[in-house]
């Protein structure tokens, strides 16, 4: 696996770039936050050692300033796995009734599997209204 930024464009009524910044690039991530309309953060819900570690740069992203008015959807992946915590395990792991209170942005979440596809097509209908919302 590769260290770096991923740049994605879709087209859908309009065009969407999505970056690609993984959990090791944490310390750079605040490089990007300009023009930022809409935040997907992902979650491994197969590894419950990483969550905390998750949570924290969760945490980070919320209460940055020029994310305030992001619209953010947090993805539980790899729910294809048998080892997978449900979403109700998720959100009261990261007590995700407490950052939805907290937080300026609007929070949702989704399950899915980046392997099979799972909840795909929902995560890209999400993308295409709150960027339309936006816009």
């Amino acid at each position: 696996m590769g260290v770096g930024t991923n740049l994605t464009d879709i087209v859908a009524q309009s065009k969407i770039t999505i970056r690609e910044l993984g959990g090791c690039m944490g310390p750079i991530w605040p490089s990007y936050y300009g023009n930022c309309r809409s935040l997907l953060f992902m979650m491994d819900a197969s590894n419950p050692t990483q969550l905390s570690a998750s949570c924290v740069l969760l945490l980070g992203l919320l209460s940055a300033e020029e994310l305030a008015e992001a619209s953010v959807l947090i993805l539980f992946n790899k729910i294809d796995l048998p080892c997978y915590m449900t979403t109700e395990e998720m959100k009261s792991l990261i007590r995700l009734p407490d950052l939805v209170a907290c937080a300026k942005q609007n929070i949702t979440t989704a399950e899915i599997s980046a392997r099979n596809g799972t909840g795909l097509l929902e995560v890209l209908r999400w993308l295409q209204d709150t960027h339309r919302a936006n816009g």
